[in-house]
């Protein structure tokens, strides 16, 4: 009872308040412009992401996530941007879309939190265009093995308290071991944040 109306009315609004802190717009702003095309958001969330496109680049945006409660924030932000969004209800593990359909798949602070990597990934390689374009910004494990330490102890609780977060992924050999060749990666601690969340990984790649 308790667990469902915190992931329902509190969760949602924690995501969104620790999911935009400066320095992590500061690097969305890095990715999402690059967006373009037909666009496919992974885990568009409370819709963070939306004031960063281009709206001119944009032929067509899907925002995929699997809360009713964010996706309802989403649509919010949408209309105050004056951006269409198509909303997909879903969880990445089976994306409505035709294969070989998407330009563009963006995928910001989401791979720490989706639980079936292994079908996630495969399907965003069956929607995206052979010459189509993976962008990503995330956290994950850090370089150095006292931090990781930490998040490797701090990660079961982290995962409780936001929503299934894991703080010690390895973002380069997800994407490279789904299939997908990294033509950019780009890496560092991000400033004014813990170390133990605060390594962030960007850049792009491709089929």
């Amino acid at each position: 009872m308790i667990d469902g109306l915190y992931e329902k009315y509190l969760l949602p609004k924690m995501l969104d308040c620790c999911c935009s802190t400066k320095p992590i717009n500061y690097q969305r702003n890095k990715v999402v412009p690059h967006a373009k095309g037909k666009i496919l958001e992974i885990g568009i969330g409370s819709g963070i992401n939306i004031p960063f496109y281009q709206k001119t680049q944009i032929e067509k945006l899907y925002g995929l996530d699997p809360s009713k409660e964010l996706n309802h924030m989403a649509l919010k932000v949408a209309n105050k941007n004056g951006l269409d969004v198509e909303f997909l209800l879903s969880g990445a593990e089976e994306i409505k879309l035709p294969s070989n359909s998407i330009d563009t798949i963006l995928v910001t602070y989401t791979l720490c939190t989706i639980p079936d990597l292994n079908s996630s990934m495969s399907e965003m390689k069956r929607v995206l265009k052979d010459d189509g374009n993976f962008l990503f910004c995330e956290h994950g494990i850090a370089p150095d093995q006292d931090v990781v330490k930490w998040q490797n102890r701090i990660n079961p609780i982290w995962g409780k308290l936001f929503g299934g977060c894991s703080i010690n992924r390895n973002i380069p050999n997800i994407i490279q071991n789904s299939g997908f060749k990294i033509n950019k990666l780009n890496q560092m601690y991000l400033p004014s944040t813990p170390k133990i969340v605060g390594y962030n990984y960007w850049g792009h790649a491709s089929l």
